[in-house]
């Protein structure tokens, strides 16, 4: 990685703080633009916060018309390093089959953005910061958010950066909850949309997993009511088991046989106890002890509980359709054959309700047996799938190739 000397650069009075640099051909700015106590975010349940914070990165350049924004939408456990390597862990970003030169979301073409969400754990302002009033973590005293209340603050930190129409925003799971959110709210800034593997609401099978998780983190001894920061306690052992269950509903019974089966695990024969005899237990055990060093636990239970609250057609009088009345946006949703956390079914009624308005949408399922995480894999049928509805946009909206 080659960093450039702009590190902690003041862009205008208040304005956010970045380091630039290079990696993998592409030019990653790294930022946190702060909001004061004159620019508070108005969440749905009733309260302002002020003041706050959003981390975010930029990839590629800004042209002359700022016709060229794409906006990308992580996943629940997901964060803004999209294309650059997380900092915590050093992994390479999470999307790097979508993002980047010569990708479907072409960082030669396009200036890219991903945020990270309010309430999450990685410098945008959540449950593990400091609240003015106590000069405390918030833990819970947090305001209980909402994936409208993270499509708010995107807009705000857009206007900060003088970003008016969006090009295109994308993103998969909850990331597609946000993507509908902003066709909805800002129907006028968003040129077109990428929902992936979502839904227009969360269903009562997905909010069970989600209370599994949150009730396993909360009946740790050291989440301590929310307050371990101040306690210098970590529920570690809660958040991986919730971790572990969550990941299940990410694959398939089909890719779990392919990759693990029966298979025991650095062993000829079982050993009559509980240490983890098969591969797919010690996957899973890995899958969670590992996303405790990059997590955060009420973050976890804040993003979940959004997630729990989302249905778009409650906030347009119960009529999905009415979400996307008199839209000029153009879509591409797409859905997985083997995803039974966001079926096909689910996305088909998103299809149809923009079909309802006359809206001018696409559609594909991708057969797979990688699951609900296909749309972050390697997929040849969706990247060709993207690339075409992407390039048809660019010369529709005049963004030159």
């Amino acid at each position: 990685m080659n960093t450039i000397e702009k590190a902690g650069r003041p862009e205008g009075a208040g304005g956010p703080q970045s380091t630039e640099f290079e990696e993998a051909g592409i030019r990653v700015r790294r930022a946190r633009a702060p909001f004061g106590p004159d620019e508070p975010l108005a969440l749905d349940c009733g309260v302002n916060l002020s003041p706050f914070a959003i981390s975010y990165e930029t990839y590629g350049e800004l042209n002359a018309a700022k016709s060229n924004v794409v906006l990308i939408c992580h996943a629940l456990t997901g964060d803004q390093f999209a294309a650059s390597s997380q900092p915590l862990t050093g992994k390479p970003g999470w999307w790097p089959h979508m993002v980047g030169p010569g990708r479907p979301i072409d960082t030669n073409r396009f200036f890219v953005i991903c945020q990270n969400v309010i309430g999450g754990c990685m410098g945008t302002t959540g449950p593990r910061d400091i609240d003015p009033s106590t000069g405390r973590p918030y833990g819970l005293n947090f305001p209980v958010i909402t994936i409208a209340d993270m499509v708010r603050a995107q807009a705000m930190l857009l206007d900060k950066l003088g970003i008016g129409e969006i090009f295109c925003v994308i993103g998969g799971s909850m990331g597609g909850m946000q993507v509908l959110q902003w066709a909805a709210a800002y129907p006028d800034r968003v040129f077109s949309a990428i929902p992936i593997a979502t839904a227009a609401r969360h269903s009562a099978q997905n909010i069970a997993f989600h209370e599994v998780g949150r009730q396993a983190i909360m009946a740790d001894p050291e989440w301590k009511q929310g307050a371990y920061l101040t306690h210098g306690t970590n529920p570690a052992k809660g958040l991986a088991v919730a971790r572990m269950a969550a990941h299940i509903t990410y694959l398939s019974e089909a890719a779990l046989h392919r990759k693990f089966g029966r298979n025991l695990q650095d062993r000829d024969s079982i050993t009559y106890g509980f240490d983890a005899d098969f591969q797919i237990e010690s996957y899973l055990r890995h899958q969670g002890s590992t996303f405790v060093d990059r997590f955060d636990a009420n973050s976890y239970l804040y993003i979940t509980r959004a997630m729990d609250y989302f249905d778009l057609a409650d906030d347009f009088g119960g009529v999905l359709a009415n979400a996307f009345r008199g839209t000029k946006s153009r879509f591409c949703v797409v859905s997985f054959t083997s995803d039974w956390l966001f079926p096909t079914s689910d996305n088909r009624q998103i299809v149809h309700a923009l079909n309802a308005v006359a809206a001018k949408v696409s559609f594909v399922e991708i057969k797979t047996d990688k699951g609900h995480d296909a749309f972050l894999l390697d997929e040849p049928e969706m990247f060709a799938t993207l690339r075409g509805f992407i390039d048809s946009a660019a010369r529709a909206r005049g963004v030159d190739a």
